[in-house]
């Protein structure tokens, strides 16, 4: 027998302090970062259109009554001059949060000016995201209706499990017949083989050159044409869809993978990077027996209180890029949600002038 779903008031109640007292303020955080980045659209300077976005996030952080420590960022102090791993943000008052952040994802995207380009952040209590690695992670991320169709038949969604094998499951709990279901995967040479394996099965494959963590929080919403994401990409953002999951009930399953071994280097450049990058692992705690096992949704963000922001720089799925209006004014769209379950899609208007100036959108 299925739970009865939340009432408004229940979903409030269920509401915890990170959530109740921060909200706001991620959303302000994002939306300053696909302003920023918006100025950039269509020029052409990816690393250009990332480092205002990061700027524009870190001066909102500063002003945020919190004791925040980035877990996800730009990479580690000596790679990057601010939002760096381990970098503590926020005015030192306040909830102690750890942060998982992408200023720009999908920087080529936002250069070329072509749809999907997000800045993205979330949220948790401190011990409540994963400290990930600077590697891929290979992963297959589904919606609520699959997850709960695994815990009633306990079949499960497995990256170990043929291709066909997984179109099932999700076929059955979906309620679709394979050839009706749309997956999303990044236009790589590593993915080949399972874009060879989706279309021989019948699926409709949607291969995107860049940015496959909004697609994957899009398999949360039925309406979003999304039924699944498969393949290899950054670990952070493996974070990142993942804290959004937890708030709205999907699953993301995977494991860590070197990305010599996702490209299928020689054993040479494999054992070559695996030196390179294991005293990193181990200093995260994280063995080279464990590079490789399976990692889910509750390994990658295990906090209880995790809020999850994302505002569209261009144009994506629910959600308008952001425009600008002339004078320095904006106005965007953003989607926001919580450990409470509630999702909220905002239009944001910022106009400097108001008495000279209309709000439309």
């Amino acid at each position: 027998m299925m739970p009865h779903p939340k009432t408004i008031e229940e979903m409030m109640a269920a509401t915890g302090p990170i959530e109740k007292n921060l909200s706001l303020s991620l959303l302000q955080i994002t939306e300053a970062a696909a302003v920023a980045s918006a100025y950039q659209v269509g020029k052409g300077d990816r690393k250009y259109a990332d480092h205002v976005a990061v700027e524009a996030m870190r001066r909102v952080l500063n002003h945020i009554d919190m004791k925040g420590t980035i877990k996800i960022g730009e990479g580690e102090r000596d790679e990057a001059p601010m939002l760096y791993i381990g970098e503590e943000v926020g005015t030192g008052n306040g909830p102690e949060v750890e942060i998982a952040v992408d200023p720009l994802e999908g920087t080529n995207l936002a250069a070329d000016n072509v749809n999907g380009s997000v800045a993205v952040m979330s949220m948790a209590e401190k011990g409540g995201i994963f400290y990930g690695p600077d590697i891929y992670f290979d992963k297959i991320v589904v919606g609520p209706k699959v997850v709960l169709y695994e815990k009633k038949t306990g079949e499960k969604i497995s990256l170990d499990a043929p291709v066909i094998q997984n179109l099932e499951i999700v076929s059955k709990a979906l309620d679709k017949k394979i050839e009706d279901l749309s997956v999303v995967i990044l236009g790589r040479d590593r993915h080949k083989q399972t874009i060879q394996s989706l279309r021989a099965a019948g699926a409709r494959v949607q291969v995107i050159p860049d940015g496959d963590l909004l697609p994957g929080v899009m398999t949360c919403f039925e309406d979003s044409g999304i039924d699944m994401v498969m393949g290899a990409g950054g670990s952070g953002e493996a974070v990142l869809i993942a804290s959004a999951l937890k708030c709205l009930g999907g699953k993301i399953t995977g494991r860590l993978v070197l990305p010599s071994v996702a490209n299928e280097k020689s054993d040479d450049e494999i054992l070559k990077e695996f030196a390179e990058k294991l005293p990193r692992l181990q200093k995260m705690g994280i063995s080279e027996h464990e590079i490789d096992m399976i990692r889910e949704t509750d390994d990658l963000v295990p906090g209880k209180d995790v809020i999850f922001a994302a505002t569209a720089v261009t144009d994506g799925p629910f959600m308008k890029g952001t425009k600008l209006l002339g004078g320095g004014d904006a106005c965007m769209t953003s989607i926001i949600t919580g450990s409470s379950g509630v999702v909220r899609i905002i239009e944001s208007v910022y106009v400097k002038d108001k008495e000279n100036k209309s709000f439309s959108v």
